[in-house]
């Protein structure tokens, strides 16, 4: 999933707030807890964050029974990542982080701050719930069920992560537990995360997938949703999305689509597991359906197709049947305006140094078409992305050139629309929305 070099960060605000303790249950009507989502322009990393090389376990999810209150409510910033700020520790220390429904494993920058504080970074010695996660901790043992990551004993007997990305990003440094703290009476239990000491970000991750040591899943979260403003201008102040744990109070107006689901026993090698996966059944260019059969945006028997809905990728992906349609579609259109020979970041071929808005017309809405009718709709006014340089492009790439099989749907396709994860009933919600109206 894609990560950010520098994000220009926002202050959060609470605006209501319930227990995240998975120790008692709550018979009282869940309410909403919500945080500041903000969009940041920066210089781009394309390549979603993907792990180089995807599960091939089985999803053993947590069940979700006896599940805590859970409506939390943020603004998060965004730009080729969506960055909200979490209180984490005791007492609380905000720490930026990629909320990423592609990863597992939630961690953040951990370094003992100076006088006066120059970074953001978590100080383990401020925070008295902080505890190390020692060597013989059945985590540190090497293939888990459903969580491959790479761990080692260090020097101290600690137990000692490494973590790659398929766009090179590394993140390293022990495995510990901690507490997000919304207020004195209110946080999660310890949590299982990463305390990054060596790492190419500023920013840490809060894994959102379905994997068993993710956020969501060690918390007990039933559903959580994001709202993803359209990107502006880099040079103008970015705008603000909004970030639920809980009960969106515009749920009402989602549309859903179930989550495919698979035999435990399955084992495919170009098959994610964890990931959310959508029924996906075709693609539109206004009203013209491009000619690719449904199968190709669903897991064959090696699991190729499959197709990801991520929020920690910045663009879409599409595997070469259906990216060769796309792009044949666009050549007919607009074919002799394209940038000749040039190639954003080494994924996106479809670009132009022209007039977007004429450009857009000229090519017309782009429609991701799902089960039960269910659809994604990209306006001919943003179909194209800017990419900075005055370039425009088309924001889908082909999947080979990050070495995968899937089809991923990234956060540049998401904007103005409400995407909730509801994680108890196995399925996903679309609702249009002004995104950066949401946020107030």
């Amino acid at each position: 999933m894609a990560l950010c070099n520098s994000i220009l960060l926002l202050f959060f605000f609470f605006t209501t707030f319930v227990s995240l303790s998975t120790q008692k249950t709550q018979s009282s009507k869940p309410l909403s807890l919500s945080f500041p989502l903000t969009s940041a322009p920066l210089s781009p990393r394309s390549s979603p964050k993907l792990l180089a090389s995807l599960s091939q376990s089985p999803s053993k999810r947590a069940p979700i029974n006896q599940q805590p209150s859970y409506n939390y409510r943020s603004k998060f910033k965004y730009s080729m990542a969506l960055i909200v700020s979490l209180p984490i520790g005791t007492p609380p220390q905000t720490q930026p982080m990629v909320l990423d429904t592609g990863s597992q494993l939630s961690w953040i920058q951990c370094k003992k701050k100076v006088k006066p504080p120059t970074t953001t970074s978590f100080d383990p010695s401020l925070s008295s719930s902080f505890s190390v996660l020692p060597c013989n901790h059945p985590i540190c043992k090497p293939r888990v069920p459903d969580f491959t990551l790479p761990t080692s004993c260090d020097q101290n007997h600690l137990c000692h992560y490494s973590y790659f990305y398929a766009d090179g990003t590394l993140a390293e440094g022990n495995l510990i537990r901690e507490k997000f703290t919304f207020s004195s009476t209110q946080s999660t239990p310890p949590l299982i995360l990463g305390c990054a000491t060596d790492s190419s970000d500023a920013e840490g991750i809060l894994g959102m997938n379905n994997g068993r040591l993710s956020f969501a899943s060690q918390a007990k979260i039933s559903k959580f949703s994001y709202c993803t403003p359209l990107r502006q201008n880099r040079k103008i102040i970015p705008p603000t999305g909004g970030f639920y744990l809980g009960q969106n109070p515009t749920s009402h107006t989602f549309k859903y689509v179930n989550l495919l689901t698979f035999l435990e026993t399955q084992r495919m090698p170009n098959f994610d597991p964890l990931a959310f996966t959508l029924p996906m059944v075709g693609l539109r260019l206004e009203t013209r359906k491009l000619n690719v059969s449904a199968a190709v945006f669903r897991p064959n028997a090696g699991g190729a197709g499959q197709t990801i809905i991520d929020s920690g990728s910045e663009f879409t992906y599409l595997v070469d049947e259906a990216y060769a349609r796309v792009r044949s579609e666009i050549v007919k259109l607009v074919g002799p305006k394209l940038k000749k020979g040039y190639v954003y970041e080494g994924v996106l071929d479809m670009c132009f140094d022209g007039d977007a808005i004429e450009i857009g017309r000229s090519i017309g809405e782009l429609v991701f078409e799902f089960d039960k009718g269910v659809e994604i709709v990209i306006e001919k006014e943003r179909v194209l992305a800017d990419v900075g340089g005055g370039v425009h492009c088309i924001g889908i790439g082909r999947s080979d050139s990050l070495g995968i099989a899937s089809n991923i749907i990234g956060n540049v396709h998401q904007q103005n629309y409400w995407v909730e994860y509801d994680l108890a009933n196995r399925r996903v919600g679309f609702g249009k929305a002004d995104c950066s109206r949401s946020a107030l």
